[in-house]
């Protein structure tokens, strides 16, 4: 190829890389102007976002200086009004100060009108064990308390009806009676503070009761032994308590609060139920002697009183209590056998119960506790005219109680308790779960 195809060559190709370089560059200058487009409409969107916002605070800035302006407007008649009700006899300086709250400097301060009222010390919150709750309810609170319990009880008893010729030998009869108990109770429970020291307390029991006897019947002759069953379901007794904080305790002094509980007899008594009657009964021979539908409520209307005590040690509450219960009686009383015959029984008074308890609860954390007490409750025996009844003796109950607290929230708890019978007249398990809700 000459010199002259070569040169035209380069000029060629040196002009297309040219209007290629262009073309690129007018591209990239395209899509970089419409980046800077976006970024300052982006900008100007921010501008005016923040300029509302200005807008808004500039707008609460105006309403906080005229809610001080008025205040310091009330402050300052409030102080004329004062001057103008001084004694004569006082100084003029005095009545200048009066009149003049704000400081000479013409700085601004804050007004503080009267005194805050020191905060009340509190103990902290336990799991509930006993029916006496750890703190009263706030005035214009209530507290609505749904609760479900469950007991167990089982108890054997054998009893020699004859006499011994020799320790190996009993001419007679043997009566075995092995008695399996459980008992349902579903409650609601509402307490209500009236005052900072004063609450009262309305209970409403819904009672389910299931026995199982095996028993070797008495003057039958048989060596075979039978089940028993029963039940029965229906309202329980109807429970009202008031309790009242008697002290405003001192850092080291514990709270005592005073309670009076009266308990109803709106349940099924064990005097409306048809008894299986025996020949100890009159009119009828056969039978177990056992009620063919269990009672629901002890059939006498109470009254307990008790005093609570409880002394907050952080992280600790170390608490107790002293309870008596008279039970009231009933005068001619009959219960209902079979046949729709009565035995007329006279007048029946069961006897009083004095009771005792104390514990300790223990924080875990902010949200859980810990407790655990015992339960003391001493029964007398039981009159039927005036005369202690042969077969009723004084009863000793006593259970140990395990109890955990959870609070679900400011207004919600969770209380779950666990008793265990500590002799043979209690009850051998006890299951409580308790979920207060205030209002």
């Amino acid at each position: 190829m000459s010199s002259l195809g070569q040169r035209k060559a380069w000029t060629l190709l040196a002009c297309s890389s040219l209007v290629m370089s262009g073309a690129l560059a007018q591209t990239q200058g395209t899509a970089a102007s419409r980046n800077a487009n976006k970024r300052i409409e982006l900008l100007q969107q921010q501008v005016s976002e923040q300029g509302r916002q200005i807008e808004a605070l500039q707008q609460q800035v105006m309403e906080q200086e005229n809610r001080y302006r008025d205040q310091q407007r009330v402050e300052k008649e409030r102080q004329e009004a004062l001057a103008a009700a001084r004694p004569e006899g006082q100084g003029p300086n005095d009545k200048k100060q009066a009149a003049s709250p704000e400081p000479p400097d013409g700085s601004t301060r804050s007004v503080h009108v009267g005194v805050a009222p020191a905060a009340e010390a509190a103990p902290p919150a336990m799991a509930q064990l006993f029916e006496q709750p750890g703190i009263l309810t706030p005035p214009g609170h209530y507290v609505l308390e749904p609760s479900l319990q469950y007991g167990y009880s089982s108890s054997n008893r054998v009893a020699l009806v004859g006499y011994t010729i020799i320790p190996a030998l009993l001419v007679g009869l043997i009566d075995v009676r092995e008695v399996k108990r459980s008992t349902l109770t579903a409650a609601v429970t509402g307490r209500w503070g009236l005052t900072n020291r004063l609450e009262v307390e309305a209970k409403l029991p819904y009672v389910y009761r299931s026995d199982a006897t095996i028993s070797r019947e008495l003057f039958t002759g048989t060596a075979s032994e039978r089940v028993f069953n029963a039940n029965g379901s229906a309202i329980g007794d109807i429970e009202l308590a008031a309790r009242y904080q008697l002290n405003q305790p001192q850092p080291n002094s514990p709270y005592m609060i005073g309670s009076l509980r009266f308990k109803t007899r709106t349940g099924k008594g064990p005097f409306d139920v048809v008894t299986d009657c025996v020949t100890r009964c009159l009119g009828n021979t056969t039978g177990t002697g056992l009620p063919l539908d269990l009672p629901t409520g002890s059939g006498f209307y109470s009254l307990q009183t008790g005093l609570t005590w409880l002394f907050p040690s952080d992280p600790a509450v170390f608490f107790g209590g002293i309870s008596y219960t008279r039970n009231f009686g009933r005068d001619n009383v009959s219960r209902l056998v079979l046949n729709g015959e009565r035995e007329f029984l006279g007048s029946v008074k069961p006897g009083d119960v004095l009771g005792f308890n104390f514990g300790m609860g223990l924080a875990l954390n902010e949200r859980s506790s810990f407790s655990i007490g015992v339960d003391l409750n001493s029964i007398g025996r039981t009159r039927q005219n005036g005369v202690p009844v042969e077969t009723s003796v004084r009863t000793q109950l006593a259970s140990l109680l395990l109890g955990y607290s959870y609070r679900y929230s400011p207004k919600t708890t969770l209380n779950v308790t666990v008793g265990t019978g500590l002799t043979r007249d209690t009850p051998d398990l006890t299951l409580t779960v308790r979920i207060p809700m205030m209002y």
